[in-house]
């Protein structure tokens, strides 16, 4: 909005043509982001207390999470909100990619707020019912990959590209539109899972989409998606400023949510974030590479299918408690150390996933 009445000023004042370089576009999302976090974070923070969103503790969750009690949820608000609004200053909102970002930032982010509501308005402790909430997030998924597979200006559509190899492309068909379900509704559990102690999914998504918005730019531009051996999709290069501006909220979001923290971001925020790194790993090609970028939330995932499938098959657990986080904060490892050794481990995965583009 911001960014096509100042760029379309730029015949009159040349320094405004500034505004058409995605790069300089990206800063200013970043900034912004971060900078609606600070400005309205306080106030957000406030009303979800007087409104008496707070947070909920389990049972059976490790002891020293007890004084967490009384502490805001929902606070994913604040980040979608922060999104947007940078994403609106400085996007493009011409072109279509920006939009399917935008409705899968909203839709799951929606699906999480009502899981959200209930669990806490109505003092419904389960919150949505499974087959409310997975069926509720395979119809997103579902109608973003259709718009996506029926796209006529992608030559890639039904495409999968494996890291590492230049040529390894293989055509899924129609079945590509099962498998982008998959990655998408995927990417927002395993976030959601992975939401369980002071900023450490916010600092991972920090992380991750930090090196996601490289590739987005790298495939969006022609002449280093050739160079490097990359897809080139054009338009998918606006997308950048869409991370930039997912980067900026979730470092916003994160002054307030580290250790220990002000406010949680709840479903809302976790479903929100983890359907829109999904989304944009499906729109980028990068599928696979999001599995190495979001290591962490993959591993937290397959703890707690690991914890199940042993229970139910032998009547005992694998691990202390899932996801593994708690399971080492179970050992005995302070919380402070469990997230920012997860942090450091999230970032080295997130440089490996860079690696891919010369490592072809």
């Amino acid at each position: 909005m911001l960014y096509s009445l100042l760029y379309d000023l730029h015949d009159w004042f040349s320094p405004l043509n500034v505004f058409r370089y995605i790069t300089f576009r990206t800063s200013l999302a970043v900034l912004s982001a971060i900078f609606f976090s600070l400005v309205l974070g306080p106030w957000i923070i406030g009303r979800l207390k007087k409104l008496s969103m707070t947070q909920q503790i389990r049972d059976d969750g490790p002891k020293t999470h007890i004084n967490k009690a009384g502490t805001p949820t929902m606070g994913g608000v604040l980040i979608i909100l922060c999104i947007l609004l940078s994403v609106f200053m400085w996007g493009d909102l011409k072109n279509m990619y920006v939009w399917t970002m935008i409705v899968s930032l909203m839709g799951f982010g929606g699906v999480g707020l009502v899981d959200d509501y209930l669990k806490i308005v109505k003092k419904n402790h389960k919150g949505l019912r499974a087959y409310q909430k997975f069926g509720s997030q395979i119809f997103l998924a579902l109608l973003i990959s259709i718009f996506l597979y029926m796209n006529p200006k992608d030559p890639y559509a039904d495409v999968l590209c494996v890291p590492f190899f230049k040529k390894w492309l293989f055509d899924l068909g129609w079945f590509y539109i099962p498998f982008s379900i998959i990655v998408i509704v995927g990417s927002s559990n395993a976030v959601n899972l992975t939401d369980g102690i002071d900023g450490l999914a916010t600092g991972l998504v920090a992380a991750a989409v930090l090196a996601c918005g490289v590739l987005v730019y790298i495939s969006g531009h022609k002449g280093l998606a050739q160079y490097l051996h990359v897809l080139y999709l054009p338009g998918t290069g606006e997308l950048t400023v869409f991370c930039g501006a997912m980067f900026g909220a979730s470092l916003g979001f994160l002054w307030y949510n580290s250790y220990p923290a002000d406010v949680f971001m709840g479903d809302v925020g976790s479903l929100g974030l983890g359907g829109s790194l999904g989304t944009l790993a499906v729109i980028t090609k990068h599928e696979i590479v999001l599995a190495v970028v979001g290591g962490i939330f993959v591993i937290e995932t397959i703890s707690v299918m690991l914890q199940v499938a042993s229970f139910r098959l032998t009547g005992k657990k694998v691990f202390k408690m899932a996801p593994i986080h708690h399971h080492f904060e179970l050992k005995g490892w302070p919380e402070p150390k469990v997230i920012v050794r997860f942090w450091i481990v999230g970032i080295m995965l997130a440089l490996l996933s860079l690696a891919t583009l010369k490592v072809r």
